[in-house]
């Protein structure tokens, strides 16, 4: 580890040492047993994608399977400084594939010389310290800053292993610093199976009132490029029932070192305006990307797309790319149905290139549905339902894509 990493953790940690004084969770923690948590969530995933371009490798994908994500997460023990432990356990079980459908873009197994295996597993542990509102972690983790996001968009989430800090001693602030050298993917149990280099960010949220917050963030990843990350949103109420709400998300990529990405100095960013009245949201999105190359991610976590045109299918990243989105959403409640919400969503891009940098006038479009339904009381309260269809078109680049995915999930709160 080097100096510049120690350096950060060793601020933030300062930084907690010198608010010992004040209240804070670490004054404020019941012990290690008293205030650990045991979690279950048992999530069945089925998905079928169909590629509809004339000779594609594979035109037809689908798997079924059953995960299992169970999480220890325990309390600190008491005093200036807290020590504790956390712990994740994952199962994926093969239900249904095989004659010729596994894969194809699918994801949800993992695979070996014969195809899709009948189960495969993974897990870790988190180490982790306590001074007043500064936590420092080292070991298996999910991640979820915009720079390092491990992707969780399939039966099982990415995991990343290394050390993070966050820190929340000032208020309205949290800042979050970290080092990672390993990423195992969604649909494997080997480590480190992403091949990461090693990760270094740092950075911060910040909210300036109830309506207007701000974060900024930089990243570093060894042999492929540096990052930058920007991002505000405001809400402006304008009645009991009616919002707007305007939010602006930036990624600034530029190569370093081997650059096993490709040589890349781009931006993309997207502005997006939401209005909300009663059961209904309206929301209309612009995104574009400027520069050279496409917007790349992947060896820094697969769910780095902290803008308005990641969809199902596509995130309209291409080179040069200018996307625009139209979306509604309603939540049932107000007619009846607690629970039931429906979304739908249009995306269209263009002037896109290739991916060798050539000019084809690229275009593109995505339609999204999607239906969910939360249980609200009983037995099965938050057990959910969730169905989703994606239709993708391209002519140039991306393919012709249909997909649907239909995911059940259900919280067990064990201790």
């Amino acid at each position: 580890m080097g100096f510049g990493k120690i350096s950060v953790a060793a601020l933030l940690v300062s930084v907690g040492l010198n608010q010992v004084a004040l209240a804070s969770a670490q004054s404020e923690s019941k012990g290690f047993v008293e205030d650990t948590a045991v979690n279950l969530k048992l999530r069945n995933f089925y998905m079928n994608r169909d590629n509809r371009v004339s000779g594609a490798a594979q035109s037809y994908g689908e798997e079924w399977a059953q995960g299992f994500i169970g999480t220890m997460e325990s309390g600190f023990t008491q005093g200036t400084v807290g020590f504790g432990i956390d712990l994740i356990g994952m199962l994926g079980l093969k239900l249904d594939t095989g004659d010729g459908r596994t894969g194809g873009g699918t994801g949800l197994l993992e695979q070996d010389s014969s195809g899709a295996k009948d189960n495969y597993s993974k897990g870790g542990g988190v180490f982790k310290i306590r001074v007043s509102d500064t936590v420092l972690k080292y070991g298996t983790q999910l991640m979820n800053v915009p720079v390092l996001n491990v992707s969780d968009s399939r039966l099982l989430p990415e995991t990343v292993d290394g050390f993070s800090v966050t820190s929340k001693e000032f208020k309205d602030l949290r800042l979050d610093g970290g080092h990672f050298t390993s990423l195992t993917n969604r649909n494997q149990s080997s480590r480190d199976s992403g091949r990461m280099t090693s990760v270094d960010y740092a950075g911060g949220v910040y909210k300036f009132t109830d309506r207007l917050s701000g974060s900024l963030y930089y990243a570093k990843t060894d042999d492929y490029f540096r990052k930058y990350y920007v991002n505000t949103n405001y809400t402006l109420p304008l009645s009991s029932d009616q919002s707007l709400k305007f939010d602006f998300n930036a990624y600034d990529t530029k190569s370093i070192g081997a650059a096993r990405s490709g040589e890349l100095d781009n931006t993309i960013w997207s502005l997006s305006a939401a209005y909300s009245v009663g059961a209904h949201t309206f929301m209309l999105a612009h995104q574009r990307v400027s520069g050279d190359g496409d917007y790349i991610y992947g060896p820094d976590g697969g769910g780095n797309f902290f803008f308005a045109n990641s969809v199902q299918y596509s995130d309209f990243n291409y080179e040069d790319e200018k996307s625009w989105q139209a979306r509604y959403d309603l939540n049932l409640a107000p007619y009846g149905v607690p629970g039931m919400s429906f979304m739908t969503r249009y995306v269209k891009g263009d002037d896109f290139k290739n991916g060798r940098g050539v000019d084809i006038d690229g275009k593109a479009w995505e339609r999204d549905i999607e239906g969910r339904y939360v249980v609200q009381n009983g037995a099965a309260k938050n057990l959910s339902f969730r169905v989703r269809h994606a239709s993708y078109r391209s002519s140039e680049r991306g393919g012709q894509i249909d997909e649907v995915r239909v995911i059940t999930e259900y919280p067990l709160n064990i201790l």
